[in-house]
């Protein structure tokens, strides 16, 4: 059997050749390549990633790597931040974080990276982030790096950096509320979008949504690792509870980037990681307010849960690993962890219900458009 590291080399080496994004559903969305990739190899299921990226790589055309056409200087703050946003310069990131790299280690690339790029935690509906933590993960598994692993971490943050859309305000944990009170606190749509590009044009300019600004600062300060636990489980319970015409795949993302981010935090100085958590709850008041009509189902998530019949968490690793879709894996494999560090019961049953719901990447018939962003309802 692969071992972990064996698997995440090998992925990154047949995958080298994918750009940044793909064509689906009519839209430019993330390469989930890796992170799929990484994730099985975690779930212990190395063996698996070959035949697996044959099965990604052939579901829809990415486009052509990036290239570097102008150097970018690191230390010009005016510089790199004029680049910021333009995908025609992602070839440049990845080539400077590649050169910072080779001068500095991976780490002070990542620590000096991250707080710039943290104002923008939606990037590539928070694919930015969520890439780099997995990239990361991978890099702090062994002390000698190999290069695919260093492109891959520059990558990250290439696609972070090169999608940037910076937030109008960023989230404060200035409030009075725990994550479920604030949650439900958070207003929501009239009328939910009619497609995909709709709801990405409310998360790029969010202060168009009436209350967002209001609901960044209603969340009040408490342990880290308790504060992320609260997010993830409460999160996994809203998926759920908007799931009744089809499991709503941008809203996973209200768990999966909280678990990213938890893989990156050791890394980083302790100042930093309040200021993660505030960003990763602008990402959660974002995917609410940007696709959700009511929170009707979500304050009874965790009662619901609790009386669920769900398999056992081996049964929906396999059945995660034979469905094949990337986001399936990533959620499972995010929910798991975040399981094992607080048990909750929402995590395997919002696993459950989302193998059900989103459809298989081999499946025939069907909008993908529709399967991945969904119509969530009160």
């Amino acid at each position: 059997m692969s071992t972990y590291l064996d698997a995440v080399n090998d992925a990154l080496e047949r995958l080298d050749d994918l750009g940044y994004e793909r064509n689906l559903g009519g839209g430019d969305l993330a390469n989930h390549g890796p992170m799929g990739a990484e994730a099985l190899a975690v779930l212990g299921h190395g063996d698996a990633v070959p035949g697996w990226i044959e099965t990604y790589r052939n579901a829809a055309p990415h486009h052509e790597p990036p290239v570097p056409y102008q150097r970018l200087d690191g230390s010009d703050e005016a510089d790199w931040r004029a680049a910021l946003g333009d995908i025609g310069r992602a070839g440049d990131f990845e080539e400077l974080f590649l050169r910072e790299m080779a001068e500095e280690g991976w780490r002070a690339v990542l620590v000096r990276w991250w707080p710039r790029l943290l104002p923008g935690p939606m990037t590539g509906l928070t694919h930015g982030l969520i890439r780099t933590a997995h990239a990361v993960r991978g890099l702090a598994a062994t002390a000698q790096p190999t290069p695919s692993q260093l492109r891959e971490l520059a990558r990250g943050l290439g696609y972070w950096a090169a999608r940037f859309i910076d937030a109008p305000g960023p989230g404060r944990l200035t409030g009075r509320s725990n994550v479920a009170a604030a949650l439900t606190a958070i207003p929501r749509l009239t009328e939910p979008p009619n497609s995909p590009q709709e709801g990405l044009a409310r998360m790029r300019n969010p202060h168009s949504m009436p209350g967002y600004a209001d609901a960044l600062g209603i969340l009040a300060p408490d342990h880290i690792d308790r504060l992320l636990s609260d997010m993830t489980a409460n999160y996994a319970g809203v998926c759920v509870a908007h799931s009744a015409h089809g499991f709503p795949i941008p809203l996973l993302h209200g768990v999966t980037a909280p678990a990213a981010a938890r893989l990156v935090l050791p890394q980083l100085p302790r100042q930093l990681h309040e200021p993660t958590v505030a960003a990763l709850w602008q990402a959660q008041v974002t995917l609410l307010m940007m696709i959700t009509t009511g929170n009707d189902g979500e304050e009874s998530a965790l009662t619901r849960a609790q009386r669920a019949e769900v398999p056992a968490w081996d049964e929906l690793i396999g059945r995660a690993v034979e469905h094949g879709d990337e986001h399936v894996i990533k959620f499972t494999e995010a929910c798991l962890r975040e399981h094992a560090l607080r048990p909750d019961p929402r995590y395997a049953w919002a696993v459950d219900i989302a193998q059900q719901q989103i459809e298989r990447p081999d499946a025939e018939g069907g909008s993908a458009l529709t399967v991945r962003f969904g119509r969530s309802g009160s």
